[in-house]
């Protein structure tokens, strides 16, 4: 409620003096007794006390407005926290359940596939097998007339007296050879083993860094969203701000015109220091003001009174 007493009662003076002048001058009031002119003064000053007191109402009236809506922003603000910290523990609720859900789909995905290397070894070792199966048949039916061989190598040999030994060498030899195939093929098994746990760390390794990619992308999305809320929330804190200051420069200015007011009027009443009230009590200020005023006007309206009575005794003797 923009309210300028200042303005206010230099119009109210101006207005009502110059109709006072007018009536002084007129000479309309002649015939009106003194108890009625009186009655009308008070009656107007009654009007002007209604006034002050109707203003002032309406100054308190806003002042509690102001402190209402002052607690309602506040408990706004507070609710507002306390959703900003549910929605937060919220999303910290769904990412950890995300990475829970990948680390297990990681980790079946990573059984599915050794599943699959094993299955692949299987079947190599079981064609190894098949091929080793027909190539013992086909030796087998290769080899058939080779007893007879054997029989007149030992006749022409002097180290071996049996067949048999002739065998138990070839056995060793051979046995001999698989050891090596074995080794050899264990060194080749080892090195594709090592090729393939490479090839899944690797694997592993591209999974890992996107799911910290599409983690930093939604960090970086959540970041962005909250830096948006908080340029909201301190514009709006701003606005809330620069409000209040208003309110408040309007109340230091009131309570600045009714204290010139009230020091003017110690000056013309010559009320001593001890009895004269503290800047702050706006209230009483106002009271003594309005008793001032209606003492001016009750002093001014005799005064005009008496001028108009002297003027009327020398148009008589006149």
């Amino acid at each position: 409620m923009s309210v300028n007493l200042s303005a206010y009662f230099k119009n109210y003076f101006s207005e009502n003096l110059r109709d006072k002048l007018i009536q002084a001058t007129s000479g309309e009031d002649d015939n009106i007794a003194p108890s009625s002119r009186l009655l009308q003064k008070r009656r107007e000053a009654m009007e002007v006390h209604n006034a002050m007191r109707l203003q002032k109402e309406d100054f308190d009236t806003t002042l509690r407005a102001l402190r209402v809506r002052k607690d309602e922003l506040h408990d706004k603000e507070e609710k507002m926290r306390e959703y900003l910290q549910r929605f937060d523990n919220f999303l910290k609720d769904n990412e950890m359940k995300r990475c829970r859900a990948v680390r297990k789909a990681g980790r079946e995905r990573e059984l599915t596939h050794q599943k699959l290397n094993d299955l692949c070894v299987l079947q190599k070792e079981m064609k190894a097998l098949t091929q080793e199966r027909h190539h013992l048949e086909a030796n087998m039916k290769k080899n058939a007339i080779y007893p007879n061989y054997l029989q007149k190598v030992v006749q022409a040999s002097e180290q071996f007296q049996e067949a048999r030994q002739v065998m138990s060498r070839y056995d060793t030899l051979m046995q001999t050879r698989e050891d090596l195939v074995y080794t050899t093929q264990q060194n080749q098994d080892s090195t594709e083993n090592a090729r393939k746990q490479l090839n899944r760390y690797i694997e592993q390794s591209n999974d890992t860094l996107l799911d910290y990619n599409n983690t930093l992308a939604q960090l970086q999305s959540k970041l962005d969203h909250a830096r948006e809320e908080c340029m909201i929330w301190e514009s709006r804190w701003a606005h809330i701000q620069n409000t209040a200051a208003k309110k408040t420069l309007l109340l230091g200015t009131i309570k600045m015109a009714t204290l010139n007011l009230y020091q003017s009027v110690c000056k013309h009443s010559r009320e001593t220091k001890e009895h004269q009230l503290t800047p702050e009590d706006t209230p009483r200020q106002l009271d003594k003001i309005q008793i001032f005023l209606t003492d001016l006007i009750s002093i001014w309206e005799e005064v005009t009174r008496q001028d108009a009575a002297v003027t009327t005794h020398r148009h008589v003797f006149q």
